[in-house]
């Protein structure tokens, strides 16, 4: 996920293409449905729901292992995590449902809905506010852990193991760098993957206490003083995160907060 900063918040590109959509939309079949003002907001609004519903489940569902013992991230609609495909097949059973004694208004409002459907498709995938993801491989730079050891990122990429890295630029002032902190050191654990958490701007006393007070433990916790990481990643805020292959190549980069779904998602590539 991509997203700019408008001041001190983070909005997801995305969303901001869904929000432009939905605008148009509800511009567009209040003009051209020819329903009355409350029977065209009763089907707007609960086309809303429907395909919030039903994008939400079509992502839980085939990721329901990730969830189970997160099952409040379920409900937390503004973490990653939706399916265009059943979101618009959702707001078509519920148009169909709601507009079923008025054909021209149904087959207008589901032309509509798909319209709108596609546009913001075509909209995620041209991400015309969007800079290239940056940077194309694993940065030339050397950063210390907590304990002063000299650690070399392009080091840790690739090798006799092959195996991806992941790069999370945090910091402790972050909340949804705090609320993810956990999933990354559990991440750490595994055997496929090397995880790198870089603080970004804080000193070594602040981010040592509150790896341990919080019980954190990662075998690449390093410090970037000056925010290297983060001018090199072109991001507009923190949480970032970077994947890159076997062979240091960049494969994506997600601005805020992340999931156990999108990581494993990532991994299974």
């Amino acid at each position: 996920m991509d997203a700019i900063a408008i001041g001190p918040v983070l909005v997801s590109l995305p969303r901001l293409y869904a929000l432009v959509v939905t605008l148009l939309l509800l511009a567009a079949s209040a003009f051209l449905l020819g329903l009355p003002r409350r029977r065209h907001g009763r089907w707007f609004n609960g086309l809303m729901l429907a395909w919030l519903v039903g994008a939400r489940l079509g992502h839980v569902l085939p990721h329901w292992a990730a969830y189970q013992d997160n099952w409040l991230d379920i409900i937390k609609l503004w973490l990653p995590g939706y399916s265009g495909v059943w979101g618009l097949v959702a707001a078509a059973l519920w148009t169909l449902w709601s507009l079923r004694d008025r054909l021209g208004a149904l087959l207008g409002a589901l032309g509509l809905t798909l319209v709108a459907s596609l546009a913001w498709l075509a909209l995620v995938s041209w991400a015309p506010l969007s800079a290239s993801p940056a940077p194309q491989r694993v940065p030339e730079l050397t950063l210390e852990d907590v304990d002063g050891a000299p650690i070399e990122l392009a080091s840790l990429a690739g090798g006799p193991t092959g195996k991806p890295l992941i790069i999370n630029l945090w910091a402790t002032w972050c909340p949804p760098c705090r609320r993810e902190m956990p999933l990354l050191a559990d991440i750490d654990q595994r055997d496929d993957v090397t995880v790198v958490v870089a603080n970004q701007g804080e000193p070594l006393v602040q981010v040592a206490r509150y790896l341990d007070e919080a019980g954190l433990d990662f075998r690449y916790p390093l410090l970037d003083p000056r925010q290297q990481l983060l001018a090199a990643s072109q991001s507009p805020g923190l949480p970032t995160t970077l994947l890159f292959d076997a062979e240091g190549k960049l494969l994506e980069r997600h601005v805020g907060e992340l999931t156990l779904p999108l990581l494993d998602d990532w991994l299974a590539r």
